[in-house]
């Protein structure tokens, strides 16, 4: 145990920090990068509407099918793109393979690490930036997001660069130049092409915080005149306008009323977008969405309170509580969403846990975030573990290995704790989640059968009838975005059983696929039509976008 502690004591004075990151990440983010399947809701229609512009060579409206959703904006778009474009012609992936279309989420929580690291160096020195940024890799809500192929991964690096660069000019304004001006309205700009408003909303946010806490209309405010805003909001503007502009040109103007009217994709399968929560919601999830972390920011609260004064934490916490209240207003919640505030939470944490004359929590408080982390510890290896015995019915002997794992972490994280040790315990508890997390992404769910319909489905329709166009192919009472992805965006999406029916009958070859709940009125219509359907095979599992079991049979015709 002394070995280890030592060994934690001197990881953060590392001359070459980086790459010890970078090491990090790896051990945390790849296992099941390449392995999970394509998941619905946002993911595969994303993934969906990039290979439809690399198949088309039209990089300036986005489809999803037949539909057009222009409304989006199309930087994320063009990311995943070049990244599967580069896997192909490296041969080592396919427009067809889900992993090449994660890989700009990789990189944009790999750059938001080392930008935490880097920037953080000047706002809390070097040992609390290094401790920070592991605590930010480790996060579970990052890990996630690193296996889904859509924007907040990608949006998290460019808004961490920014806000660097605005940590820098805030402590240092003579020293911040007009390159770096430029660099922080260029990067804002990227985050709009991201995702709209929101990367450019946490600066302001900060900025409003921090202006508003110094008197800036008194004492001046002189970060924001080294950060250069007259030229630098219309640098941001040029940087995002070239694509609003081709696609207004592409749309006819359509873009413009679309963007104002509502989203264009709407609701695809039936799949409500909007997650409810409760007031106080992300504080309740924070102990799952920030483990293995969680416990060291709750304990460093009333220190980093306290401590506000200082020129670091004021910013720090400028910046994250704004946007973490901003989110908590809102009646559309999901862990992700504060995720831009973490980076300054990882920070302000690390600082307290390496300062000598840190402050103490209150005794309750200290108990709730141990509890907390072995609550949260246990309750992901327990998920693990019971996850293939509820998904599919069996034990899955690897699975079991999160066990283990969790009993090490509690130990171990406990025990320094005990010590009064804090920045080790940190550093421990994100060294001690890479096998907890690569179980459960790497392990348990790529090897799972139920929640993964699709794939199955676009087998047994290619092994049924080999070289079928995927127009010939219709669906009914299963319409979600991860069989467009594993079929392509021809298929044919049918209404009920009734159209499934008559989607055979119009054209022999054809194949269709029939949930369980469409199945009576579509063999009623078939017999009232003359066919005679041949069931090719049935795919069961767990539709988990509805939250119920469905069995779906591919059906052909006889006549």
């Amino acid at each position: 145990m002394q070995a280890l502690s030592d060994f934690l004591d001197r990881l953060p004075e590392t001359r070459r920090p980086l790459p010890w990151l970078v090491l990090l990440c790896a051990l945390l983010w790849l296992p099941g990068f390449a392995t999970l399947p394509a998941g619905d809701r946002d993911e595969s229609r994303f993934a969906q509407a990039t290979r439809q512009m690399v198949q088309t060579g039209d990089y300036v409206r986005i489809r999803f099918g037949e539909v057009e959703r222009n409304k989006k904006p199309a930087g994320i778009h063009w990311a995943q793109a070049a990244a599967v474009q580069a896997a192909e012609a490296l041969r080592i992936g396919s427009r067809d393979d889900i992993w090449p279309y994660r890989v700009p989420s990789l990189l944009g929580a790999l750059a938001a690490v080392l930008a935490t690291a880097h920037f953080g160096r000047a706002l809390v020195g070097r040992r609390a930036a290094f401790l920070g940024a592991a605590m930010l890799a480790g996060c579970f809500v990052l890990g996630v997001e690193t296996h889904i192929a859509k924007t907040d991964a990608a949006l998290l690096g460019t808004i961490v660069v920014a806000m660097g660069l605005m940590g820098r000019a805030w402590l240092t304004p003579a020293q911040f130049g007009a390159g770096q001006a430029a660099a922080f309205w260029l990067v804002l700009g990227g985050s709009v092409l991201l995702k709209g408003p929101i990367g450019p909303l946490v600066p302001l946010l900060a900025g409003i915080t921090l202006a508003a806490a110094d008197r800036a209309w008194k004492t001046g405010a002189p970060w924001l005149r080294a950060l250069r805003p007259g030229w630098g909001v219309p640098l941001m503007v040029l940087a995002a306008a070239p694509w609003f502009i081709a696609v207004t040109i592409a749309t006819e103007g359509r873009f413009i009323t679309e963007a104002l009217g509502g989203d264009m994709l709407g609701k695809v399968g039936g799949a409500d977008e909007n997650h409810w929560g409760p007031p106080g919601y992300y504080l309740l999830s924070f102990g799952l969405a920030a483990f293995p972390a969680a416990f060291l920011v709750l304990r460093a609260a009333p220190g980093v309170w306290a401590d506000r004064l200082q020129p670091g934490t004021r910013f720090l916490l400028a910046w994250a509580v704004p946007v973490w209240l901003m989110f908590e207003a809102v009646t559309t919640k999901l862990p992700h969403y504060v995720m831009p505030a973490y980076p300054a939470l990882m920070l302000l944490a690390a600082a307290w846990a390496l300062d000598p004359l840190r402050r103490a929590p209150p005794r309750w408080l200290a108990r709730l975030s141990g509890f907390g982390a072995v609550a949260a510890a246990a309750g992901l290896a327990l998920a693990a573990a019971l996850l293939p015995v509820l998904a599919d019915g069996a034990v899955d002997p690897l699975a079991l290995l999160a066990l283990p794992a969790a009993a090490l972490f509690i130990w171990a994280v406990l025990a320094l704790l005990r010590q009064g040790l804090p920045a080790r315990a940190a550093l421990a508890a994100v060294l001690l989640a890479v096998p907890i997390q690569a179980t459960a992404l790497g392990l348990v769910l790529p090897r799972l059968e139920a929640p993964w319909i699709s794939p199955r489905l676009a087998a047994l329709v290619r092994a049924t009838a080999p070289g079928l166009p995927t127009a010939r192919f219709g669906v009914a009472g299963y319409h979600e975005p991860s069989l467009l992805f594993a079929l392509g965006g021809d298929i044919r999406l049918l209404r009920d059983g009734v159209a499934a029916a008559a989607f055979l009958a119009d054209e022999p070859g054809r194949l269709a696929a029939v949930s369980d709940r469409d199945g009576a009125t579509f063999l009623a219509e078939a017999a009232r039509l003359g066919l005679v359907p041949a069931a090719h095979g049935q795919v069961t599992g767990f539709n988990y976008s509805r939250g119920r079991r469905v069995a779906i049979t591919l059906y052909g015709t006889n006549r």
